[in-house]
């Protein structure tokens, strides 16, 4: 029988997070989550309440436990990687952080993205940037991610492993309402803004990234890894699959030269090589097959 597993997840508490805490519990696994106390967890699960960015509430918090895995959904700033690294230093197997396609926002390659072409080693870490202003938070997401890489990276505490998710698709719980978007345009004619050229992109569905995550917890590999989908997926594509939905419904498209412009309407590439990934072992899907059902499980929730 398969030992059962102590997995520690830092947030999670929605969307695919909750989905990968259900794959743990399927699994067997003796699972806690920690979070700021704002929600509670799904049953079956122990809970720690703290605020990850206070050291010592953190510490206290998980007082001696030991974890064979540690899962973080919600970690986006250096400071909370240095944070997690002191706290979870020799006290977990294992430590996958949630990172994202935004890491490469400087990389626009006409050709899918390898890990390579951000090396976490190479990255500079600077605490002294306003990270707890959650205005320069959201400006500097993709910076904050890469350097929170960086610090798990460069001093390595515990095995390391940090998962660049391409954009999220499906579920009726998709708080983004970046699909309703378009839904909520091809309804009423509204124009959809999109830039003079748009590219296309990555995507992976959410109960895949809750596959992967859940599959990456037990393997042995580490560093950076993509999570994305075969195939891309450009803008026209994506609005035809949503008004397919909707009977007699188009989508309308209003160029911008600089103002903002609608969810997914990319000014660059975002493709990601998820080679690594299927050498690894995990069997993505395309996602030419899933968009249809994702684009149906976000609109049931208003039928």
């Amino acid at each position: 029988m398969k030992k059962a597993r102590e997995v520690l997840v830092i947030g999670g508490n929605r969307y695919f997070g909750k989905r990968l805490i259900a794959r743990l519990v399927a699994a067997g696994d003796r699972v806690t989550v920690l979070n700021r106390g704002s929600s509670a967890p799904p049953p079956g699960v122990a809970h720690l309440v703290a605020d990850r960015d206070d050291e010592r509430a953190l510490a206290e918090a998980v007082g001696t436990r030991v974890f064979d895995v540690v899962l973080d959904q919600v970690c986006y700033t250096p400071r909370q990687a240095a944070v997690a690294r002191r706290v979870f230093a020799g006290r977990t197997g294992r430590y996958v952080m949630t990172s994202t396609v935004e890491v490469y926002e400087h990389e626009d390659s006409e050709k899918l993205v390898p890990e390579g072409a951000v090396d976490p080693a190479a990255v500079a870490v600077d605490l002294e940037l306003p990270w707890d202003e959650p205005g320069f938070l959201e400006s500097h997401y993709g910076e904050g991610k890469r350097q929170a890489e960086a610090v798990f990276t460069t001093d390595p505490a515990f095995p390391f492993v940090s998962v660049r998710v391409a954009h999220v698709l499906g579920g009726d719980d998709d708080f983004t309402g970046r699909l309703q978007h378009y839904a909520d345009r091809i309804r009423t004619g509204a124009p959809v803004a999109v830039p003079p050229v748009t590219h296309p992109a990555t995507y992976i569905h959410v109960e895949e990234i809750a596959d992967f995550l859940f599959w990456t917890a037990g393997e042995d590999f580490t560093g950076p890894v993509n999570a994305a989908s075969h195939g891309l997926l450009a803008l026209d594509g994506l609005s035809t699959a949503v008004a397919a939905q909707l009977p007699g419904g188009a989508a309308v498209f209003e160029v911008t030269e600089s103002g903002e412009v609608s969810p997914f309407a990319f000014r660059r590439r975002y493709g990601m090589d998820n080679s690594r990934a299927t050498r690894l072992g995990f069997t993505f899907g395309d996602v030419r097959q899933w968009l249809p059902k994702a684009v149906a499980e976000t609109l049931g929730k208003d039928d």
